[in-house]
């Protein structure tokens, strides 16, 4: 299924292919923004980003991340039983989602409890077609696909928020359009990722495996167990960061600062995931399948060219940031931009970061990725708390930056001086390499 080598893309074509569809996808959300912040309050996005945040935590470890190794995959059989195992670790998550949810309800932890399973359920089953077709290169339905995402969850949270309130929807009212819109968005955006379909069709797939398939799921959850025992707990502690940041807003400031907080990081990091997006999906089989002084000199020249865009990023919100927000969203809303000129700098590195996640995957480092991430974690979860106490909302915020910018300069510097970059399969390291 994978494409030969001969008519794979360039990395600049399948790049622009996904940031073209990537552009449009983030365009609809910045464009249709404004006109949502006013129809829902600042308490409804309060309540939207702690649901959001729990819900996509739990999301992301669902299939406990073996969709990730799709790509590596080395023959289609291999593919195929990871490709059984993934469907078969989320449907699992999505029933343990129901009482879970309830669970976090009664303790207090979770609005719209009712909407947890489902939310797994979509997001879970996006993030494993999504790999499907990266495996595949499909970058244009890959592109579809983010549009449907991102583009739809914004038109759908304008379409309920004007049909059903007509203008300030607030509390929890407000909140279920708000988390309503992406799961319908979610479930759009897997439409064209079935195909190509896995050998014997996806029927076959998905009933009572055969005693080979067994065996083969089995074969990879061993194989690639650094994705369930490493990745998996990396990207939930990154997600549950933000989740605990969320409750550290309400603990000491309300769930208005929350809001604030909220849509400031969906606008400020809205470019990351344009580009680290479009660039990490196109990166990463390219990694996977290059010699080891190709892969340094690749993601040095990307670091280069992010860094010289998060310069310019970070210069506007220090300039305008407070100006920008009251203009585009409203007087009521001039908090969340002085909120963007606070963390300008850690946004600047973050879109730098953004796509290099794909790296340590592919040069097989997920353990020192874990390890430095849980780092920054308990940093920027510390940082928060410390300004959060001594200097409120923008204090947290500042601190935040002041403490994150050098955490990644360093990341920065150990992948662009790494060493023990594997070589692909079949292919021995040139000679003289580092």
């Amino acid at each position: 299924m994978k494409a030969a080598s001969g008519s794979q893309p360039s990395l600049t074509r399948a790049t622009l292919t996904l940031l073209g569809g990537g552009a449009l996808a983030q365009l609809l959300p910045l464009l249709l923004g404004p006109f949502i912040a006013r129809l829902f309050t600042p308490e409804a996005f309060g309540l939207y980003t702690q649901f959001a945040t729990v819900a996509a935590a739990l999301a992301v470890a669902a299939s406990l991340r073996y969709e990730q190794a799709l790509p590596l995959a080395r023959s289609d059989d291999e593919a195929r039983a990871l490709l059984a195992l993934a469907l078969r670790l989320l449907l699992a998550a999505v029933l343990l989602g129901v009482p879970l949810g309830w669970a976090l309800h009664a303790l207090g932890a979770l609005p719209l409890a009712v909407l947890l399973a489902p939310a797994l359920a979509t997001a879970g089953l996006l993030q494993v077609l999504m790999l499907w077709a990266n495996r595949a290169q499909r970058f244009g339905a890959l592109a579809t696909s983010r549009v449907l995402h991102y583009g739809g969850a914004a038109a759908l949270q304008l379409v309920l928020g004007w049909a059903l309130w007509r203008g300030a929807a607030s509390g929890a009212e407000g909140a279920w359009a708000l988390a309503l819109a992406p799961l319908l968005a979610q479930l759009l955006a897997c439409g064209g990722l079935w195909r190509p379909a896995p050998a014997g069709g996806w029927r076959a797939l998905l009933v009572p495996a055969s005693a080979a398939l067994r065996t083969q799921m089995r074969t990879v959850a061993r194989q690639q167990r650094d994705f369930a025992l490493i990745n998996t707990p990396h990207a939930l502690l990154g997600l549950l960061q933000d989740a605990l940041a969320v409750a550290l807003l309400v603990a000491w400031s309300g769930e208005a600062a929350a809001g604030f907080w909220g849509l400031a990081l969906r606008y400020l990091k809205a470019p990351a995931t344009l580009v680290g997006g479009a660039v990490s999906q196109a990166l990463y089989p390219r990694l996977a399948a290059a010699r080891a002084d190709d892969a340094r000199r690749l993601v040095r020249r990307l670091m280069a060219l992010l860094g010289a865009l998060a310069l310019g990023l970070m210069a506007l919100l220090l300039l305008a940031g407070p100006w920008l927000f009251e203009r585009v969203f409203g007087p009521p809303w001039r908090e969340a931009g002085e909120l963007a000129r606070a963390l300008a700098p850690y946004i600047a590195a973050h879109f730098v970061a953004a796509p290099l996640a794909v790296v340590t995957m592919a040069w097989r480092a997920q353990r020192w990725a874990f390890r430095l991430a849980l780092l920054g974690q308990l940093a920027l979860l510390a940082a928060l708390a410390l300004g959060l106490r001594q200097g409120g909302l923008l204090g947290g915020a500042w601190a935040v930056s002041a403490v994150m910018l050098p955490y990644f300069g360093w990341y920065f510097w150990r992948l662009a001086g790494w060493r023990d970059i594997p070589s692909p399969p079949g292919v021995p390291p040139r000679e003289g390499a580092p």
